[in-house]
This record gives C-alpha cells, structure tokens and sequence, in this order.
C-alpha cells in the first residue's frame, strides 16, 4: 500500500455533481388519503375485467377479443393484476390452435404467444404474401395492421427470413406515414413515431403504460373498467415506488457515502430507477429495494475501481471481498473502510432474512457473482493502468460481467419472497446462459457506443469500440454500425431464449432478465444515461415519481 507520506493521484471523475433531485424524495408523504378506499375500487374493477377475460375464454367466437383484451392489460402496465389468468388463457389459446390461428388480429396473436415463450411458427406469414415472395401492397391501407405486423417482426428469431422481410416492409410503410405533414396530429401518428423509435419488445413496460394510458383512452372501443383501473393501479403503485425511494434515500443518508466519500456520484434516485424500470410490480417490492441497495454500493465500487483507487489498494480491496469477512477491515485502506463495512452489513440484513424464512442459501449465490463482479472491476482497472486495448473476446470476457447484469439478475432473484425462486434458479444464473449473455451485450454494446468518447477523456479501460477499431483495423463510424447490427442480433436471441428458458424458468424471472436490456435501450438513447440525464429522462422520472396520472 502506498505509504501516507507519498503523494497519490487521484483522478476524479467530470461527472460529480450534486443529484439534480436534492431532498425531493426524501420524505414520503401518503397523498392516497382515500388509499383504502381505491383499493376497493380496484377489487371490484379487477373483478369486471376478469370475468370478461373468462367470458372471451369459454366462447371460441370471442377469442380475438381476448387476444385484445390481454395486449391492452399488458401495455396499460397491469398484468401483474392478471398474471394468472393471462397464462390459462395463452395456454388454452396455444393448446387450441397451434400454429393455426383462425381468428382476427394474427399479427397480436403472434406476438403475444412469443412473448410468452409459446412457439408458434412465422409460414402464416405467407397469407400476406404474393408469388413474388413480396408483402401484398393492400396490407398499406390498414395502418393498425400495419403496426401490428411491426410489432410482431420483433419477436423473430436468427433466421426467420419472413420476420426480418415483414420488418422491412413496414418499416419503410411506417416511416413514409411518420413523414407525411398531413398526418401529424393524429393519434396513430404518434403511435407510429413511437414503435418505430422502440418496438413494443424493448420498452420498459412502466414506461409503456405512461404513453399508453392516454392513447388507449382516446380509442372508441376501450374498456371503461380497464381503463380506470389502469389510472388507478397506476397511480397505487407509484405511491408505493414512491415510499420505497424514501426508504432507500434514508439509508443511503444514514450510510453518508457522498459526504465521505468525495469520489463517488450522487445518484441514489438513478440506481433506485434501474431497479424499479427492470422489475416495477408491487408483489416485488422487497426483491426491488434490496436490488437498489445494492446497485448504489455497486455504484461506489465502479468510482472507486474507475481510476480513483490505485491498483495496489484495488488488489487489497478485492482480496477482502474474495474473503468476505469484517476481520478483513483493518487491512483496508481508510477510504474502503467504508465501503466495505456496508457491503457485509447490507448482505448481512438480508442474509437474516433469508435465514429466517429457510432459504439462506440464495444470498451465497449473490455474493459470489459481486466477488466475480470485483474481480472483473480488477481487471478492467489493470487494462486501464496499462494502456492496454484487448482483443474482442478477452474485452466481452470481462466486460459482460461488468454491467453487472449477472450480478443484478442473482440480487434480484434473492429478495423475491414468491416460490417461483429455487435454487436450480441460482444455478442456471452460474451456467452464463445465452439469455443474460445476450442482455449482457446489449447492455455492453449501447454502454459503449454512447460513453466512450467522454470515457477516453480520462484515464478508462478501452471501450469495446477501441477494440474493434485496434483489432480488425476499422473505422469508429464503421464499429458503431457493426455493434448496433449486433444489438438487434442479441435482441434475436433474447427472443430465441424466451421460447427455449419457459421450460427452465418462470416468465416473470425470465421478463426479470429481459428487464435489464430494457434499461440500457432506455437509458441510452439520445445519449442519456444514469449519470447524466437530458430532458427526456427527468421529465420521465418525474411522471413516475411526482406526477399522478389523472383520473
């Protein structure tokens, strides 16, 4: 370790300023004075919406309602209210016809089967087709259809050349209708602007509601209960998503890190959105702030391996975490003291919980992927200290780990109290399966794309960018291109391992998983990210933190 008399550089990072939020969530205030009341309400809504869900069930002739009745629930962002009954109906409807649907609205049909992990087959596609091989030019008359069939080309799998061809169709039909003066106010206009901006697939889908809810509204032939309930439901979970930041910003005050730490980024409120954006329903709510604790201490270990740690105490610090024991403090550095004691208190807490309720092993699962995650930290901090520029696959091999998506996804699986949770879950995580993989580069990637300018400003590992310009001699216009090719190739194979992981893992752990590759394609468009947000990203988190959703 260096010695207190030597002078050590200590780059800081360009990015530390105070959270743009200061105290605003600090104190929850319960503005559902009529709460009981409301949830009331909903009881009786849900029950109006569930007994139509039976209804279109039980009569054949009704099953294209359904279909539409289920896609509605799942954009207006309450499935979570009908998870159960989502699944006997997809199940009946898939055990019913196979791959040969009859009824209307194929292009939702198709979707929504996939989106569940039913495999159905892309040959009806060939309905739409001419002998030429070309969609027929009358499906441009039907916008709605249109979309539909958009929607659904995102579902496709490597090598479903009719997917990728309906893709293509009405991407250029849509895009010349976005462009088209004379339809710019309406409502289909907007939806239009939207899916081709992010398909339906790659939305988060609290985010979707918030955009759906005053569109649904707008449509003639919406469900009065369901929509209601949406507001409602909406407006009920936020207040609760709203009581768990001021839990989480306590414990981040009590933890005094920002204050002792002058190194690390304020983002408390940021880390907290990563949690609830992955997984928002409310039967998760322990699983969620456990998640959020933990991606803030992850938060400290990224600024402190990112350059402001040298590597001698990097190596120090890693060791202790290997070892994962309070008798390691003394060893530390001061700054890491810290650090490390809340680490060993924060999976100590949670570690009793478990205990308590018999399944202690799920938190050994979560500290061996953050022991793996600082040894990945180490690394990538050697390559930096180097100069070094890897190879693509040494740059992955280490990379993937650090978007923490195998560390988030362990986390996350510990605190949910459902059965759902086992340990083969845990151990399917330690088999580095193509569906986190998959999450793990479209994280990676898009991380990458939009970072690594500011990133080089600073001493930094090499992004995947320079590794690819280095390695096969390539222009960074050209890399760009070839890494977002590679973003929807993996988005490909997150929809290949929604089909295949259903018989491995429940939906809800597997959309746990998708979840993550949600965030990034939301965090990194228009180059926002968790730490510096634009306009864009403020005025959400202010729809989903302030704002109510009118009644």
């Amino acid at each position: 370790m260096s010695s207190d008399k030597e002078v050590v550089y200590r780059p800081i990072r360009n990015d530390l300023t105070p959270s743009i939020w200061g105290d605003q969530f600090l104190v929850y205030h319960d503005e559902q004075e009529n709460e009981a009341e409301m949830k009331e309400i909903v009881e009786n809504l849900k029950q109006e919406v569930r007994k139509d869900i039976l209804a279109a069930l039980n009569n054949l002739k009704e099953h294209t309602k359904l279909l539409i009745l289920i896609d509605a629930i799942k954009r207006l962002g309450i499935s979570y209210y009908f998870e159960k009954d989502i699944d006997k109906a997809l199940q009946q409807v898939y055990q019913t016809y196979g791959d040969e649907w009859t009824g209307n609205k194929p292009f939702i049909w198709f979707r929504l089967l996939r989106q569940h992990g039913f495999y159905v087959s892309c040959d009806f596609l060939k309905n739409y087709m001419n002998e030429k091989g070309d969609f027929i030019e009358s499906l441009t008359n039907d916008v709605q259809s249109m979309l539909e069939l958009y929607e659904a080309s995102y579902m496709s799998v490597q090598g479903e050349t009719l997917l990728d061809d309906a893709l293509e169709f009405t991407r250029t039909h849509l895009q010349e209708i976005a462009n088209d003066p004379l339809k710019r106010n309406s409502t289909v206009h907007t939806q239009i602007q939207q899916a081709l901006k992010k398909p339906v697939q790659k939305r988060l889908p609290r985010l979707e509601a918030l955009n759906y809810i005053p569109y649904y509204e707008q449509q003639d032939s919406h469900h009065e209960s369901l929509l209601k309930l949406a507001k409602l439901g909406f407006n009920l979970l936020q207040s609760l998503h709203k009581k768990e930041l001021s839990q989480i910003l306590k414990w981040w005050g009590r933890f005094e890190a920002t204050k002792k730490l002058p190194h690390v980024r304020d983002r408390a409120v940021e880390c907290y959105f990563l949690a609830l954006a992955a997984v928002f329903e409310p039967q998760y709510s322990r699983a969620r702030v456990f998640l959020a604790k933990v991606i803030m201490m992850s938060m400290i270990l990224d600024d402190t391996y990112d350059g402001y740690g040298t590597y001698e105490e990097l190596e120090i610090f890693t060791e202790a975490i290997q070892r994962w024991s309070i008798s390691c403090l003394d060893e530390l550095p001061e700054y890491m003291k810290l650090t490390y004691q809340g680490f060993i208190d924060l999976y100590s807490e949670m570690e009793e919980t478990m205990t308590n309720e018999g399944k202690a092993y799920h938190i050994n699962y979560a500290k061996d992927l953050m022991k793996e995650l600082t040894r990945a930290y180490l690394t990538e901090a050697k390559w930096a200290n180097e100069g070094y520029v890897p190879a693509v696959e040494e740059h992955i091999s280490i990379t993937f780990i650090t978007t923490c998506v195998y560390m988030m996804t362990a986390t996350f699986f510990v605190g949910m109290d459902d059965d759902i949770v086992t340990e083969a879950s845990f151990k399917w995580i330690n088999t580095k399966p193509t569906l986190i993989k998959s999450v793990c580069a479209v994280a990676r990637l898009l991380d990458d794309i939009i970072t690594h300018k500011d990133e080089q400003q600073r001493m930094h590992v090499a992004s995947l960018v320079e590794s690819y310009m280095k390695q096969f001699n390539l222009t960074e216009e050209y890399v760009h291109g070839l890494l977002y090719k590679q973003v929807e190739d993996k988005w490909k194979d997150i929809a290949r391992e929604t089909l295949v992981c259903k018989d491995i893992l429940p939906i809800p752990l597997i959309n746990c998983v998708i979840g993550f590759a949600r965030v990034a394609e939301a965090l990194y468009t228009n180059k926002d990210n968790s730490s510096r947000m634009g306009k864009k990203m403020i005025n959400i988190f202010k729809s989903l933190f302030v704002h109510p959703m009118s009644i």
